[in-house]
């Protein structure tokens, strides 16, 4: 995540309040230098920075410590709050209006607009049940169409093309047009990047707002550009007029900064965030659950949302029964891991989780690796062993480490993790039987709400 590096940077600065009775000029000066650095260092705007510190000192300084609340944790309350607020405060909903709704992506060359649009698509049509169809007004750049036609393969969206040479303000009106007469809810049109903006690029998106009741007009940021992508907002927006960001590549080591600096700087609303490389790896942009990440203190909504979208609830239910009747075998394993799996890469799920320790990317690479060999391992073994792994003996173990390019001790260790996840998915069998309900939700917001 881009602000990982700052969200350890912050923590322990946190940390260092711990055990303080109170909070006085001399420790607020010292963890306010620290929060303004280590804000600077992630790239964040020198005015973002100076107006957040002043902040928190205002309301932090000559305030009783809340009961039950230590000086540290009441500073990371008021970090949060201000950090929600940096970010936007409140989430900032598409307004689409009456279908069929055309959403405009704009932005400079290898942003990744072509991208964006296939995510922005899949999200309407697989989370919002929306019908969509995906306009290709990049003509400059041939490759862009053909990219976008097989991402419209992929995820099962129509994509309308020309490449008669007809303008893209032109293609979007047909396009527009075509989406009335075929009752579709949401038109993305992919627009033409620049290396730099221009009057001829800019005259085109205004004659595409001009020809098409455009409802939504998204600018895609990229968090590798840094400052330079609150300069490239600002220039887009006094010309036609932004209604939104998608911030890209927020899943790299970038620093960050542009995300938080953006809103404050430019008025314009982060709206959605790209965090991977997959057309799912697209998220919805919760300013409050962004800074809780950022924090450490977890994401148990957007974690259980995840769940729910990943984790076929009808295997879990039959998973849950064998356990309780004692037939978990193998197979059954493998498959919660291809599931788990679904739900996105460990670091990104473990993000999720408040009071998580740290892992090292080594650890965490061992452990992919680590389920990988598993898979191999367990595909060496024959179906009664997998349905029956307590008939795994000496000589049994070594047929399979020799079939899987293993060896003996490695196969111990997947029997191990075997047991090992049979006991967990026991202790967790109560929430797999409500099927990630409500109830569900509840509990484990009862189980983190005092986490940090």
């Amino acid at each position: 995540m881009a602000f990982e590096s700052l969200g350890d940077r912050l923590q322990g600065i946190f940390k260092k309040l711990s055990g303080k009775s109170k909070l006085t000029e001399s420790n607020m000066e010292e963890m306010l230098r620290e929060v303004r650095l280590a804000l600077l260092e992630a790239d964040v705007s020198y005015k973002v920075v100076r107006d957040f510190v002043n902040d928190i000192k205002e309301k932090a300084l000559g305030q009783k410590v809340l009961e039950k609340l230590s000086p540290s944790q009441m500073v990371v309350k008021i970090v949060y709050e201000e950090l929600t607020e940096l970010l936007g405060s409140t989430d900032s909903e598409l307004k689409l209006g009456q279908a069929p709704s055309p959403i405009m992506l704009v932005g400079l060359q290898g942003t990744g607009k072509t991208t964006s649009a296939a995510k922005l698509a899949y999200l309407f049509k697989n989370k919002m049940n929306k019908k969509v169809l995906m306009v290709a007004g990049d003509i400059y750049r041939p490759a862009a169409i053909d990219q976008l036609e097989t991402l419209g393969k992929h995820i099962g969206v129509d994509v309308y093309t020309d490449r008669s040479g007809t303008k893209p303000p032109a293609i979007a009106l047909n396009a527009y047009k075509k989406a009335k007469e075929e009752k579709y809810d949401v038109v993305i049109i992919d627009t033409a990047g620049r290396l730099q903006i221009n009057e001829e690029l800019m005259d085109e998106l205004k004659e595409i707002q001009k020809l098409v009741p455009v409802a939504e007009t998204l600018l895609l940021a990229d968090a590798l550009s840094g400052q330079d992508a609150i300069n490239v907002a600002n220039s887009f927006n006094e010309q036609i007029k932004l209604t939104g960001v998608i911030m890209s590549k927020l899943d790299s080591d970038a620093r960050g900064g542009s995300s938080l600096s953006i809103r404050k700087m430019t008025g314009v609303p982060i709206k959605f965030a790209g965090v991977g490389e997959k057309v799912e790896d697209f998220e919805i942009f919760h300013p409050d659950r962004m800074a809780k990440r950022i924090l450490g203190m977890g994401d148990v909504i957007s974690l259980v949302e995840n769940v729910q979208e990943n984790i076929d609830q009808e295997k879990t239910m039959k998973t849950t029964r064998k356990i309780m009747s004692g037939n978990f075998g193998l197979d059954d394993m493998l498959d919660m891991l291809h599931q788990l799996r679904r739900m996105g890469p460990f670091k990104k799920i473990l993000s999720m989780i408040p009071g998580m320790p740290k892992i090292s990317d080594e650890q965490l690479e061992k452990g992919e690796d680590m389920t990988k060999k598993m898979e191999v391992i367990v595909s060496s073994m024959t179906v009664e062993e997998r349905k029956h792994p307590e008939i795994i003996k000496n000589s049994r173990k070594q047929r399979i480490a020799e079939g899987s390019g293993t060896d003996a001790y490695q196969v111990n260790r997947v029997l191990k993790s075997y047991e090992q996840m049979k006991e967990s998915v026991k202790r967790m069998s109560p929430y797999m039987k409500k099927g990630m309900t409500e109830s569900m939700q509840k509990d484990l917001m009862n189980q983190f709400k005092n986490t940090k």
